[in-house]
């Protein structure tokens, strides 16, 4: 791809394998994140762990946008699977994601929408998902493609899973997908979300995730790489 990269993820072991297979040219500290920037394979990137929660993953995001102009941003990670179909390690490509806690519903408001720009929905990249489905394609990776839904909250409630699912159609949820895509709507730099299932959200979604961590953030970083090379 010859187009520069921008690539967030919340935590550490989420990024660590990129950092390692790409050529490090600049490494700057911006409101106590990282952000290295270089090559991954032959595109431009740069790489940066946010933080966890809506306010970090924002921060970035602006910092990354203002700071080193990618002209795509891409958050990839783990995420709770919210669709029977999915099973741990099957990967969700965003459509649509959306803060599922925003919620001004007592003055007339349907619940998610953004006040000031009356938006629900952000809509992720279609050229970035298409260039993500045929990897994933080629290397017969299962994937699901739909609404990723963001709060913050580490899902493990049946009853919330439930509602998200109803609310908004939701196949995933996470801490900082639709915060990314907030910031990047109104920078007017489109977006991705890469994701993979660590857990369900459900009541044992915390020893699942615990469990399944390592395993899950693999088939992110292999099919990032793979859209680098």
């Amino acid at each position: 791809m010859n187009k520069k990269i921008g690539i967030i993820g919340a935590m550490d072991i989420e990024i660590q394998a990129i950092a390692e297979r790409m050529t490090v040219f600049e490494s700057r500290t911006i409101a106590g994140m990282k952000f290295l920037s270089g090559k991954l394979g032959n595109t431009e990137i740069v790489l940066a762990c946010s933080g966890i929660g809506k306010v970090f993953s924002a921060a970035c995001t602006q910092a990354m946008i203002l700071e080193f102009a990618p002209d795509y941003i891409m958050n990839i990670g783990v995420c709770g699977g919210l669709s029977k179909e999915l099973s741990t390690g099957d990967i969700i490509l965003g459509e649509k994601v959306v803060q599922y806690d925003m919620d001004t519903s007592a003055v007339g408001d349907p619940i998610g929408l953004i006040s000031g720009i009356n938006k629900i929905y952000f809509d992720c990249d279609e050229e970035m998902n298409s260039s993500m489905e045929r990897i994933m394609a080629e290397k017969n990776v299962p994937y699901k493609k739909g609404v990723v839904a963001t709060g913050d909250i580490f899902i493990n409630d049946s009853n919330l899973v439930a509602k998200l699912r109803n609310n908004f159609n939701a196949i995933a949820g996470d801490m900082e997908s639709a915060s990314i895509g907030h910031v990047c709507y109104i920078n007017n730099v489109p977006f991705g979300i890469l994701r993979s299932m660590s857990d369900s959200g459900d009541e044992n979604s915390d020893n699942d995730y615990k469990s399944s961590l390592e395993y899950a953030v693999k088939t992110t970083v292999d099919t990032i790489c793979s859209l680098c090379e």
